[in-house]
This record gives C-alpha cells, structure tokens and sequence, in this order.
C-alpha cells in the first residue's frame, strides 16, 4: 500500500472506530508500518484539515472528530444491496475505489440485524467480473416484474414466471430463487424451476411478467448451480 492509500485508509480506519479512536500501536499493526510512521502519517493528515484528535488515558490514541462522520442515516437491507449493486457492477469504473469506500460507510450504518440481512441477501447476488464482459452500459432489465423477482430473493418465496426463451417459446414456469447472477452482459434469475425438477438460468429480460407466490422456497446448496468461474463473486463490502 503506497502512502497516499495508507494515508486514507487511516483515516477511515479512525472512523469506524469512533469515539473509542485507536492507538498507535493498533494502527501500526493495521497497516504494517512503525509507530513513527503512524504519528507521521496522522500528522501529515492533521495538516491537510482532517480533525483527528490525540486521546489521553491508558495507550493513549488517535481519535477522529464527530464532525467528519456519517450523520444518522437509516437504509433498509434491500437498499444497501443496490448501493452494492450499482457500485458492483462498475469495478472497474473511475473511482472505482471511492465507490468501495461509500458502500462500506453504507454498511457501518446499518444496525446489527439489517447488516446480516443486507450480507444474507447480497450473498445471493452475484458478479462475474471476467474482463471479456459486455460493459455495463449494455445491460437491459426485465420487460416486468423486477420487483417481485427482488422480493422473492429477498423473502424466499416461490415466484411464477411467465417466460421467453432463446426460441421464442413463451413457458410458465414457477421458480425457486437461489441467486441473481450478472455475467456475460445480462442479469439472470438462477433458480430451481420445479416443472423441469432442476437448477435453471431465466435471462432477466426475458421475463415477461412474474407473481409472487405464498410458497416458501426451501434452502438448495449452490453447489446445484455448477463451479462458479475464478472471477465471479457476491456483492457487498
């Protein structure tokens, strides 16, 4: 980590540490370097503005001012998630890292439970990240019904689709939902399709419409789907 990097990190590392700051010796250790190149390093940030504060008391430590935080914000799971979603699905854009950055503060805000829920859902929600992709600017979402395939994932329900395959086939399918996957230039619904008794790929934009259904969608091993290739991963922190 050059010092530029290690100079940001640091200060986002006394962020999230709020009021009970770190100590030196904590940062040091964080980041690999001495503690002369910690005090230095807050220094330097010190004089560029940024209200970080020495803390007495036993160890002594680095605290960042309340004023350079995040103000409350509320975020339900399914927000965070499209936060990363939106974010994730540009790695590779300009300020890629900044984006990194603002999804992990969106994180911090969120209370203990929403943030499992926020990491359950976003671990259903795969990228493939491989460099062939089509860019971003191509994707294309479902004709209708994107909102009742999210709340299906979300809630694990059974969803019934009314779908357009490669042939030009229209099938009525009803589907339990494992993961959404980007890859190759299009969003899909991988689910367990319960008239053909196996795992399936539903394009996004080949969904003509989708109802939600009360049935419960049991829990499937994602093994089901297959090896997931080196450059997919889930979206989240």
């Amino acid at each position: 980590m050059n010092r530029t990097d290690r100079l940001y990190a640091l200060a986002e590392e006394l962020r999230r540490a709020g009021p009970a700051g770190r100590s030196s010796a904590q940062l040091a250790a964080r980041f690999e370097v001495s503690t002369r190149t910690i005090k230095r390093d807050v220094l330097a940030l010190q004089q560029a503005g940024v209200p970080i504060w020495a803390q007495d008391g036993r160890g002594g430590g680095y605290v960042l001012d309340r004023a350079a935080t995040l103000p409350p914000i509320n975020f339900t799971p399914a927000q965070a998630i499209a936060v990363a979603v939106a974010l994730g699905s540009v790695r590779r854009a300009p300020f890629a890292a900044d984006g990194a950055a603002a999804l992990a503060k969106v994180y911090d805000v969120l209370d203990p439970g929403s943030r499992r829920r926020a990491e359950d859902l976003g671990s259903r929600i795969w990228i493939n990240d491989d460099p062939q992709d089509v860019p971003p600017g191509a994707i294309e979402g479902p004709e209708s019904g994107a909102r009742v395939i999210e709340e299906a994932l979300h809630r694990r329900l059974v969803v019934a689709l009314d779908y357009l395959d490669a042939h030009g086939t229209r099938t009525r399918r009803r589907v339990e939902p494992m993961i959404l996957a980007l890859t190759y230039g299009h969003w899909y619904l991988v689910g367990w399709c319960r008239e053909r008794d196996a795992v399936r790929w539903f394009r996004w934009d080949r969904v003509r419409s989708a109802r939600l259904t009360r049935d419960p969608a049991p829990e499937r091993d994602l093994a089901l789907i297959g090896e997931f290739p080196p450059t997919a991963r889930p979206v989240g922190p």
